[in-house]
């Protein structure tokens, strides 16, 4: 049998000549999937080099480089099967048709519609990557509240449309009754997703208010921590324990809110405990010298209160309070360190003494007999 007459063989409605085109196109497809989703992506990345801001090709091809392969692929499984006499065509398709057939064009149709949403979604990452590189340039601290924020309601809006596009291309859904059959049942929905659609409309109120921006150290509902985070349901914060606190967003607009980091000074109070050996002119000496040291301070304002406040069974009290004009929270424990060294020091040279906290012990002596004394002497041994 010559060659001809085998290609030329009949198996299932189709020759042995189709059945290796298909398959030579099959392997066209796999092998060479990678080298032209590079081709694609260079290509593409050519007419947005301008306005990348910064970010590389490298950058651009590696997120978009398997998105694309996986729809070339699937082209190319189209394009393979194209060649036989029963293409599958969406047009064709009936309730005559059998199962197999029927059941290989919708998973056709849901990977290229998964690889378009997959290449849609490392679209969006791209542009994050863009913003993200200006935002550098710009010291506003909205920007880099809002990027993470975009790119969450741009992926949700990608996604949704991607799965609506499913339902109806694959699946045969009507979207436009179901949209509408959605309004009429739209009251059930709204209470019972009360709460989540008040945490999305409190997001939207955050960015246009503004009480707060990323990297804000804030303190609201009894939480204090740095904010990481503004999602559609919650606002992430860091506390100084660095435990990771999600704070519903209702609750964040709902409830008094410190934002700490738009103070313009820190405040340090405290009590000085001094005994009673420190005599009065010791306690001059070292109310005045604390008062000099502070406001001398380079990061210290003119309201200082060093007062002789009260004087209790256990100690002479000095109140000392000062502000120290820092948003920096290790840069104010540094100066808190730094003024309390040398109100020691002052202390000392002063020769005062600081209040003892021991607790003096009282030795009760033991209560003599009475009778002890009247007792007869002891008669002599006879």
């Amino acid at each position: 049998m010559t060659l001809q007459e085998i290609l030329h063989l009949r198996f299932l409605g189709n020759d042995v000549a189709a059945y290796l085109t298909c398959a030579g196109i099959l392997l066209f497809g796999y092998v060479f999937k990678t080298l032209l989703s590079k081709l694609l992506s260079k290509l593409a990345f050519r007419f947005i080099r301008k306005q990348t801001q910064g970010v590389s090709e490298l950058q651009f091809q590696a997120l978009l480089i398997q998105p694309i392969s996986i729809v070339v692929f699937f082209i190319t499984v189209y394009l393979a099967f194209q060649v036989l006499d029963y293409p599958v065509r969406s047009s064709e398709l009936d309730h005559d048709d059998p199962w197999p057939k029927v059941v290989l064009f919708r998973l056709y149709q849901l990977g290229i519609i998964t690889g378009v949403a997959w290449i849609a979604l490392r679209g969006v990452d791209f542009l994050v990557m863009v913003f993200q590189r200006r935002a550098e340039t710009n010291t506003s601290r909205l920007n880099n509240q809002l990027i993470p924020f975009a790119k969450d309601l741009v992926k949700v809006l990608v996604l949704t449309i991607a799965f609506l596009v499913m339902l109806s291309r694959v699946f045969g859904v009507n979207v436009t009754a179901l949209i509408g059959g959605l309004g009429i049942g739209g009251l059930a929905v709204a209470f019972a997703a009360k709460e989540s659609l008040e945490n999305l409309i409190a997001s939207f109120t955050i960015f246009l208010d503004r009480p707060f921006a990323v990297g804000d150290l804030v303190e609201v509902g009894g939480v204090t921590g740095t904010v990481e985070k503004v999602g559609f349901r919650s606002t992430r914060l860091r506390t100084a324990e660095k435990s990771y606190v999600t704070v519903p967003n209702k609750s964040m607009i709902d409830k008094p809110l410190d934002n700490l980091s738009l103070r313009t000074a820190r405040r340090v109070s405290f009590t000085l405990a001094l005994s009673h050996a420190t005599t009065s002119e010791q306690l001059r000496g070292i109310v005045q010298d604390t008062q000099r040291v502070i406001q001398e301070h380079a990061l210290t304002t003119d309201d200082v209160q060093i007062k002789f406040s009260a004087l209790t069974p256990a100690a002479k009290e000095v109140t000392v309070q000062y502000f120290v004009e820092t948003t920096d929270y290790e840069e104010y424990l540094d100066v808190k360190e730094e003024l309390n060294y040398r109100l020691v020091e002052l202390v000392e040279q002063h020769r005062g003494t600081f209040a003892s906290t021991a607790t003096s012990v009282v030795h009760l002596a033991q209560p003599t007999d009475p009778l002890r004394g009247l007792e007869s002497p002891e008669r002599p041994v006879l």
